[in-house]
């Protein structure tokens, strides 16, 4: 059993979780994730590390609740409950590195997010901090209420540009507008971006992908796929990468964003999409229309945001 060492609502529908795991802790690096079975009859779900603590050995996991399973963690664990079972961690840690460059040699990497995929990025952003990148981050959400892990993201950045549907806070654009911008601001001032990283829904991914790409500028983007064993064998995370097979579980989540095959991508993100609804529905017919939150995936699906 893993417990919960704290509960946090960090905005509707969104819980924050601290669960003391310290074999995960000695060994985790940044882009990796872990698997979740939350009770002793449920399924495995995969989550972003979004921090973690060496002296409280605990990892800091966000939710959203999408699917039946991230709604009964909401609905039932809080503060001294326990996690049934926490797997990790899995992925292939991000390289914090310039593409292309040598290991010594610094520059600005550019870190895109929205929803929960901030949880996935702080780490990354840390990482790049603490190696002496200036780290411009921006994060973009539906509303202000939508922001998340703001202050820890400030941390971890030279400067944190936010942006929201509705204006309501920061600049309203989407997310890879902001991108653009930036990208000729430095430029226009002799600057360059030497990295995009980007994280959050396929549609955000592939449009910051389509900035980066014609300016050849290095991006790498981390995939939200249908993802069950973790370990490669049941082929639910396969994408095609350049001229690839590649496991979502074991080759990624990060990825040369140039090279993915965003349309296969997106298909097969729906695939579970009625059993979603069905199971969904079971548990509170309310919800019997679509999984949780389905109106709002474009922008706030994060990597490992399927939930079934």
């Amino acid at each position: 059993m893993f417990e919960i060492l704290e509960r946090q609502d960090l905005a509707p529908n969104v819980v924050l979780y601290e669960v003391h795991a310290p074999r995960v802790v000695q060994k985790y690096r940044p882009g990796q994730f872990v698997l979740v079975r939350p009770f002793t009859s449920s399924e495995r779900i995969p989550l972003a590390v979004a921090d973690l603590s060496f002296e409280r050995e605990s990892i800091t996991l966000v939710a959203r609740s999408a699917g039946r399973t991230t709604t009964e963690m909401r609905d039932r664990l809080g503060k001294g409950s326990a996690f049934r079972a926490v797997v990790g961690p899995l992925g292939t840690p991000a390289r914090i590195s310039l593409p292309g460059r040598s290991e010594d040699e610094r520059g600005t990497v550019v870190c895109v997010t929205g929803g929960i995929g901030a949880a996935s990025t702080l780490p990354i952003a840390r990482a790049f901090q603490s190696r002496g990148h200036e780290v411009v981050t921006i994060l973009g959400a539906r509303n202000a209420q939508s922001l998340l892990l703001v202050d820890r993201l400030d941390e971890a950045s030279e400067r944190l540009l936010l942006c929201t549907d509705d204006g309501s806070v920061g600049r309203r654009a989407k997310s890879p507008e902001i991108l653009a911008d930036f990208i000729r601001e430095q430029r226009h001032h002799g600057e360059a971006v030497h990295l995009v990283v980007a994280i959050g829904p396929a549609g955000m991914m592939k449009a910051c992908v389509e900035t980066t790409k014609p300016l050849a500028i290095p991006s790498i983007v981390s995939l939200n796929t249908v993802l069950l064993d973790g370990t490669g064998q049941c082929g639910g995370c396969r994408v095609t990468v350049g001229m690839d097979l590649k496991y979502v579980c074991i080759d990624g989540p990060g990825f040369d964003g140039a090279e993915v095959d965003f349309d296969e991508l997106l298909r097969r993100q729906s695939i579970f999409y009625s059993e979603e609804r069905d199971a969904l529905a079971r548990l509170d017919p309310e919800h019997s229309c679509h999984p949780a939150g389905a109106e709002e995936e474009e922008l706030d699906s994060p990597p490992f945001d399927k939930e079934r």
